[in-house]
């Protein structure tokens, strides 16, 4: 069970980042990948920018700041099952997506394991992408 919960929140993290990447091309960039809150929808283990265990949301970022404000519109959310930690392998709450689809600077993966395990956990997962933004699914996270 907790492999397959890992397995199908890192494909759901991977489908997220390429439908961030097709929106920032079809609208000429301003598309923001970010974490939900912590507190949202009784999740309380998303207390760091790098834990993205509640959740995740893309947005259109009208103002181009590469964050998702409150009256940006959400373009797809996805919330994270309860027993799976999601972490970023750097502390940034958001992803910002330029024009062509590319990340705008560094993309360091995720990691995503079941609650109270290693990332050495045969169920760990890790979403990673290439310089190109080819995403990926490993069995040995981190990226």
């Amino acid at each position: 069970m907790e492999r397959w919960q890992s397995s199908q929140t890192s494909e759901q993290l991977k489908d997220t980042i390429y439908f961030a990447r097709s929106e920032a091309i079809k609208r000429g960039g301003n598309v923001a990948l970010q974490k939900l809150p912590n507190n949202t929808n009784g999740c309380t283990t998303a207390t760091g920018a790098d834990n993205w265990d509640c959740g995740w949301f893309v947005c259109e970022d009208t103002n181009g700041n590469g964050t998702c404000g409150a009256t940006e519109p959400v373009l797809q959310r996805f919330d994270a099952p309860a027993k799976v930690e999601i972490t970023r392998s750097t502390s940034v709450a958001s992803i910002k997506f330029n024009r062509w689809g590319l990340v705008d600077g560094a993309f360091p993966g995720f990691s995503v394991v079941p609650a109270g395990k290693s990332v050495s956990d045969p169920a760990a997962r890790g979403v990673c992408t290439s310089a190109g933004g080819r995403v990926h699914i490993t069995t040995t996270p981190p990226c």
